[in-house]
């Protein structure tokens, strides 16, 4: 904001032109200087955003009564100087005057301002616009899947091609339990890995650490996720009821083919020689990267990397899953699974177990993609009267 004031008129910037000596936290408290700087945003971006909203709010913060830090600092309004067309010497002078009284004045008045933006305010970055291919298609989760079997097709040989091999396994993998669980980034980067045959780490151990596991079930027969409640961003949440999360992975499109493969042969060649840090994704280990554990960057770039190879259709070379696509992080995946049990159900709650939330949340998030798909699942029950008839 300051260096929105300073900046030259004339300038790249356009600014205002205030001599930096001049610059003060007393100017604060002049809603002139506010309203400047809002359409100053306004005019460098075309639109209103949630950003101006915020930012009126924490001068709200500033200057309310008793607790505002502005409303404490009577002395700032000595600093001021006349801003030509923005602060006269009359505004300064009943400032210093009544402190109390210019703070509740800027008040009022950001109080009304932060309501009329609201009205107006347009969505900047929209989180969903690089997977709006996929949350578009009636069945975003299969339209998602098409990208796991572009993995597989492309999958290199594995007597010839090891760590390129092992490095598409990892992506398959990535993708279908992100698919199948709904998890976010970090719970996912840090679930851990227990190998047939070996006991798994109890629920304590896990609750110690705040991380999951993948291990064997010899009742069920299969892959089983157990996740302790304390290891998830919203553990105090109504959904988890101080219970852990458990999902037995099923057994379809080769999953625990891969699964099997990765934990006995694929993630050995990834790690080398370096130690094992005990979780089921790892790094390829390299001169340059020698820990194996992913961190939240890397495990970002790892899941945007495999996008932009598989996911990302390509028409000169005729590789990539989806037309329209474009390069996205895990937490996306979570997107696709909300959108699609709304698609198909119309149900926020049942939506919301898909990603370990509460439907207030999704409807909050992910209401917009449901009114015309509300429509077509009340003509799907409409129409089976004129089907019997």
């Amino acid at each position: 904001m300051f260096g929105a004031l300073a900046a030259h008129p004339r300038g790249p910037v356009r600014g205002y032109g205030v001599p930096t000596q001049h610059l003060t936290f007393g100017l604060l408290v002049f809603p002139s200087v506010w309203d400047w700087y809002v359409q100053w945003r306004e005019r460098r971006r075309g639109f209103y955003t949630a950003w101006e909203v915020d930012m009126l709010r924490i001068s709200l913060a500033l200057t309310r009564k008793e607790t505002g830090w502005l409303r404490q600092q009577p002395q700032l309004a000595s600093r001021v100087c006349p801003i030509a067309g923005l602060v006269s010497q009359a505004d300064i002078d009943r400032a210093r005057d009544d402190w109390q009284d210019a703070c509740d004045v800027y008040f009022k008045h950001a109080s009304s301002r932060v309501k009329e933006i609201q009205r107006v305010a347009r969505v900047h970055r929209d989180p969903f616009e690089p997977i709006m291919p996929v949350l578009e298609a009636d069945s975003p989760v299969g339209e998602y899947r098409k990208i796991t079997e572009e993995v597989l097709r492309l999958m290199p040989d594995e007597r010839f091609h090891r760590r390129p091999a092992a490095e598409a396994v990892r992506s398959f993998l990535m993708l279908r339990f992100g698919l199948h669980l709904g998890l976010r980034q970090k719970n996912l980067r840090q679930l851990m890995v227990s190998e047939r045959g070996r006991p798994p780490r109890s629920e304590r151990q896990l609750a110690d650490m705040k991380r999951g596991e993948l291990r064997w079930s010899e009742r069920e027969k299969g892959w089983e996720v157990l996740i302790p409640s304390v290891a998830f961003k919203n553990a105090n949440s109504s959904y988890f009821g101080s219970k852990p999360f458990r999902l037995l992975l099923p057994n379809l499109g080769g999953l625990y083919e891969h699964i099997d493969a990765y934990v006995d042969r694929h993630r050995r060649v990834l790690l080398g020689s370096e130690e094992d840090p005990g979780t089921f994704f790892v790094k390829t280990v390299k001169a340059t990267s020698k820990d194996a554990a992913y961190d939240r960057n890397t495990f970002y770039e790892a899941w945007r990397l495999t996008i932009q190879r598989y996911g990302i259709y390509n028409p000169y070379t005729q590789r990539g899953a989806i037309a329209g696509l474009l390069p996205h992080g895990p937490h996306n995946v979570r997107d696709v699974l909300a959108t699609h049990i709304l698609k198909q159900t119309g149900s926020y709650e049942q939506a919301s177990y898909a990603i370990q939330d509460t439907p207030d949340m999704v409807a909050h998030h992910y209401g917009r993609f449901l009114p015309q798909d509300k429509a077509a699942l009340a003509a799907r029950i409409l129409n089976q009267v004129w089907q019997a008839a």
